[in-house]
């Protein structure tokens, strides 16, 4: 297999159990805490994705053998109903304290399932049905299993849907690929991206680009959020498809006045450094004129007093230059960063200026209104745009808006659903938790706004046709 199918040292992974999951960064020697238990993923490194481990005493992952028939759990002997078991909570022999020594024991988490079926008095006289429920409920809390997979969208949307859905806008999964599919990404385009969902969506956009084309990402505030997107643990030559852009300042790009332009601030600060070295060097030019003129005891004093205080800025000199160089290379290092924030922009505001971005998505926190009105101008006819919002009343007044307005068609506002069934035999039905809603998506396609107010004169100008007299009915 290929080098990228294997755990590396700085690879962004998926830890999972069950049906939780957690995003980490592979590092040598660093503690992972994931569902109340802390390991070490050294042990992982060069081992392939997908791959399931035990975590052992010490924090140490171990090789997950494969499963063999043997090692089954189930019980042969199984009654008919569970109408005569009693939740009395005396059924189980073993106590906490038991179960404790067993760990100390060595005793890894499918043995110890087993002592608690041995020591249970009414595992026998359970359905087989319960029986593999209480199964399954042990081993989720007494195995001590992960399995490390690679990031993709599916399983960073689940995480942060299932962990926290307040930084995605409550985006669920089914919703993003719908986002996905409806706003037409595919290798080679140029996408606009104004979203708040922590990079999530950017992060989806730039993998099913797959590393050829353009994406800008539209950012409010002071930068961008891009938390969910470094999850995916994109290599160097995604990220140079990627630019940024104030959303600050896209009006001031609209209208042609857009200042690239960076002030330099320190030449005032070399010039006050250069004042006050200035007026070090004139004190210390004056204090030998002082000494031979006084005779006065008071004046003795002063000058002794002085020559003191000249001694400590002589011994304290090399700790203020040290610090005048490190606040140099500070504005240095500062300037550097302006200037390639500044060369960022520029090349941002290029791909901008040609109007001619192949798609539009917008899933944020704010209201997509003005958002969607202002970031059309920068779309080329005949391309797709999508805007996801967790209510519909938002929406709404972005569709109507539109209607008014012209420069789009196709315009749809939809709701996602879904449900997740549980599918084994004799036992097919709808989960019982599910989630509540996924959001809802205004979808259309944009055209030339010139034409479309062209057709729309034509259409006024028209003459209205005349209605036929009743006496001219008659007469013919």
């Amino acid at each position: 297999p290929r080098r990228s199918h294997r755990i590396s040292f700085g690879d962004y992974v998926v830890l999972k159990r069950g049906d939780v999951f957690k995003s980490v960064q592979v590092e040598n020697k660093k503690k992972v805490i994931f569902e109340k238990q802390w390991f070490f993923l050294d042990n992982a490194v060069g081992q392939l994705f997908g791959t399931r481990f035990e975590i052992e005493a010490g924090g140490s992952l171990k090789l997950k053998a494969a499963k063999h028939s043997g090692d089954s759990l189930d019980s042969k002997e199984a009654g008919q109903d569970n109408r005569h078991i009693l939740d009395d909570g005396k059924s189980q022999k073993l106590t906490r304290d038991d179960i404790e020594t067993l760990k100390e024991q060595g005793l890894k988490g499918q043995e110890i399932v087993q002592q608690l079926i041995d020591n249970s008095t009414t595992f026998k006289d359970k359905t087989e049905f319960a029986q593999e429920k209480y199964i399954k409920k042990k081993k989720k809390k007494y195995e001590s299993d992960i399995t490390i997979l690679k990031p993709s969208t599916r399983l960073l949307a689940m995480m942060y849907h299932g962990r926290e859905p307040g930084k995605i806008c409550h985006l669920r999964y089914d919703t993003l690929a719908q986002i996905l599919t409806l706003g037409n990404i595919h290798a080679g385009s140029k996408i606009l991206v104004f979203e708040t969902c922590a990079g999530l969506v950017l992060g989806s956009v730039m993998e099913r680009m797959g590393g050829f084309g353009s994406v800008i990402q539209m950012y409010p505030g002071g930068g961008p959020t891009r938390a969910g997107m470094e999850s995916f643990g994109f290599p160097s030559h995604f990220h140079e498809t990627l630019h940024e852009f104030p959303l600050c300042k896209v009006n001031a790009l609209l209208a042609g006045t857009l200042d690239l332009s960076e002030k330099d601030a320190d030449g005032n600060r070399r010039s006050e450094s250069s004042q006050e070295t200035s007026g070090v060097s004139e004190e210390r030019s004056s204090e030998p004129q002082s000494m031979e003129v006084s005779v006065d005891p008071q004046e003795e004093m002063r000058r002794v007093e002085r020559e003191r205080l000249r001694e400590q800025k002589v011994r304290f000199l090399p700790l203020l230059l040290c610090a005048y160089i490190e606040s140099w290379l500070g504005a240095q290092e500062k300037k550097v960063k302006m200037e390639e924030k500044r060369k960022k922009l520029a090349s941002a505001a290029a791909l901008l200026e040609g109007r001619n971005a192949d798609g539009l998505v917008i899933a944020s926190r704010f209201h997509p209104c003005p958002v969607l009105m202002g970031l059309l101008k920068f779309i080329a006819p005949s391309r797709p745009f999508v805007v996801y919002c967790q209510y519909r009343e938002p929406l709404i007044e972005c569709y109507t808006k539109l209607r008014e307005q012209g420069g789009a068609i196709s315009l749809r506002l939809t709701d996602s659903w879904l449900r997740h069934y549980q599918v084994l035999p004799n036992r097919t039905h709808p989960v019982l938790l599910m989630s509540g809603g996924g959001g809802y998506l205004l979808s259309g396609t944009t055209v030339a706004a010139d034409a479309a107010k062209t057709r729309n004169q034509h259409k006024s100008e028209e003459p209205v046709a005349k209605r036929l007299k009743l006496d001219e009915i008659s007469s013919a």
